[in-house]
């Protein structure tokens, strides 16, 4: 009987890298709501964590606190976030996501998760459960690198 050989670590990474940039290229692709990647992610974070500073965007995104500004005035020109004072700090501000921000966030969602479950019709209930379980370990992995708030 034949053995399936044993992969390393770096040959599953190489792979992964590959099928998790293609899927999230294809999602994107999709789903033009006008937003950059770095945008859409900065609403997203926003949406979940928020408000928070720039500094503290910044960190999340892991970006420099510059090109959060740039990234940041970008979205409040757009009407997608909102910039307020922040009350424990008068040199900062407190960025939360607005209501069209919130919208525009919910149907690229919707749009995406409608593709993507539209491509997961032909899989089985054993592929299906496989890839319940592969999304909660990727999702432990990138919680355990999560920079404390």
């Amino acid at each position: 009987m034949a053995t399936t050989p044993r992969l390393s670590r770096t040959e599953v990474a190489a792979h992964l890298r590959v099928v998790v940039a293609r899927t999230a290229r294809r999602l994107r692709q999709e789903v033009d709501a006008g937003l950059s990647p770095s945008q859409n992610a900065a609403l997203a974070t926003l949406d979940s964590r928020g408000p928070l500073t720039p500094s503290e965007l910044a960190a999340h995104e892991r970006i420099q606190r510059p090109t959060a500004t740039r990234l940041l005035a970008r979205l409040e020109e757009d009407g997608l976030v909102r910039r307020s004072a922040d009350p424990d700090d008068r040199r900062s501000a407190l960025i939360t996501i607005s209501d069209r921000g919130r919208t525009l966030l919910h149907e690229s969602r919707t749009r995406k998760n409608a593709y993507l479950a539209q491509r997961l019709r032909s899989l089985g209930d054993d592929e299906l459960a496989t890839l319940d379980r592969a999304a909660a370990i990727l999702e432990r992995l990138l919680d355990e690198d999560v920079p404390p708030s």
